[in-house]
């Protein structure tokens, strides 16, 4: 079985340096024939994608399993999740990037929204998707002052109706009860500076078997993980309002401003200011 850490990140649109956009679009046409229409396993680790066939279809590899994408379907690649494209020659559609912010805040949150948007998905599209995504597009090309507001409410609106047209029946990810649980304790406590035994203590586990399956689920330690989930918080608050960086790090319980930016700037590549500075104007 391949690790994780073996899997090719793929750093498509600046995600590991602090996405550059509030969502991003493209062609399967502009990505595709540049590899010949195969696109070799990789995972992302910021960002959810969304791929909508219009014409020909793909072979899609999910976490090694082969699945068929084909025109008029749509795709829902999570964050962390391996996966891999032939594409048949020619073949036409869209690929839709969410940054992890966008999904965090989406409201009113739910364990059931948590979890549908954590699990790949084929399906066929509906009207409203196809709307939705044509909408999306034209406003990622239109310059405008409410830009990234327009793309974060069209990119959110798009993300639940795919959750009404999911199927149900998949199987859960890696630890899946137990992860959806450290989410939501994660979403409750932010402001309270737990560590990671904190959070094994509220699960009722060792901190040892909350690190094995962090691991199992995404690649990462149990702190890595909860400190990642924390700077995702950061970085949905810095785009998208006007809170202070330094009241940023106290909601989520830094007790000093500067920490707060240095572990930022260890993780998304860039300080609190600029990593807003991206989202302004």
């Amino acid at each position: 079985m391949t690790r994780r850490p073996d899997i090719p990140l793929f750093d498509l649109f600046g995600e590991t340096g602090g996405f550059p956009d509030t969502v991003h679009c493209e062609r399967i046409w502009d990505r595709a024939r540049l590899h010949d229409w195969v696109i070799s396993s990789h995972r992302h680790a910021e960002i959810t994608q969304v791929f909508l066939m219009r014409q020909g279809h793909a072979e899609v590899r999910i976490d090694g399993q082969a699945h068929r994408l084909d025109d008029g379907q749509f795709l829902l690649i999570p964050v962390q999740i391996v996966h891999g494209f032939e594409f048949q020659m020619l073949s036409e559609g869209l690929v839709l990037s969410f940054p992890a912010p966008v999904l965090a805040g989406m409201r009113p949150a739910s364990a059931a929204l948590s979890a549908r948007l954590a699990r790949p998905a084929i399906g066929d599209a509906s009207e409203t998707l196809v709307t939705l995504s044509e909408q999306l597009v034209a406003a990622f090309a239109r310059p405008g002052p409410y830009r990234a507001n327009l793309l974060v409410s069209l990119a959110q609106a798009l993300l639940a109706e795919i959750c009404t047209l999911a199927p149900a029946e998949e199987p859960a990810a890696p630890g899946g009860a137990k992860m959806m649980a450290l989410d939501g304790l994660i979403s409750d406590h932010l402001a309270e500076g737990w560590r990671a035994g904190d959070y094994a203590a509220a699960l009722s586990i060792t901190p040892g078997h909350l690190n094995r399956l962090c691991h199992a689920a995404t690649g990462l330690s149990a702190s890595r993980y909860i400190e990642g989930k924390l700077m995702t918080e950061a970085s949905r608050l810095l785009a998208f309002t006007q809170v202070p960086v330094a009241e940023v790090g106290y909601r989520l319980g830094f007790s000093d401003p500067a920490y707060f930016s240095r572990r930022f700037r260890a993780l998304r590549g860039q300080s609190p200011s600029d990593y807003r500075g991206r989202f302004v104007g």
